[in-house]
């Protein structure tokens, strides 16, 4: 089964270095813009109230990886790729302050991914 959501080998880094300073229990959402800027936003479990309209679209390096519904609507038909780059990113997640941020890539699902969600009753 394809997983909607993806972490590339420097965002498991970025993980690691975060859980070793925060501990390990983080708890990621793909933000949905305006102030936090539409990135994915890492936080300790007690940051951060999910809601009755978030989705759990799965887990990168054991972490839980929710988005709202309503961004989940633009998003389904693609695999998020959560990615690092150098600079600043947002003041929300805790990466702020270390010289990189998280960055959302994607990439269309294929037809036969897409049939298999579907059939797995996950879109």
């Amino acid at each position: 089964m394809v997983d909607r959501v993806i972490a590339t080998p420097a965002t498991l880094e970025l993980i690691e270095r975060l859980k070793q300073q925060y501990g390990p229990a983080l708890i990621f959402m793909q933000s949905g813009g305006c102030c936090d800027n539409s990135a994915p936003n890492c936080y300790l479990p007690n940051e951060l109230t999910i809601g009755p309209y978030d989705l759990h679209l799965g887990d990168i390096a054991g972490m839980p990886f929710y988005i709202s519904a309503s961004q989940y609507e633009y998003w389904k038909h693609t695999q998020l790729i959560i990615d690092v780059f150098d600079g600043q990113g947002g003041t929300f997640s805790l990466e702020a302050g270390t010289g990189k941020a998280f960055i959302t890539r994607s990439r269309l699902f294929t037809d036969a991914e897409w049939a298999e969600l579907q059939a797995a009753g996950l879109v």
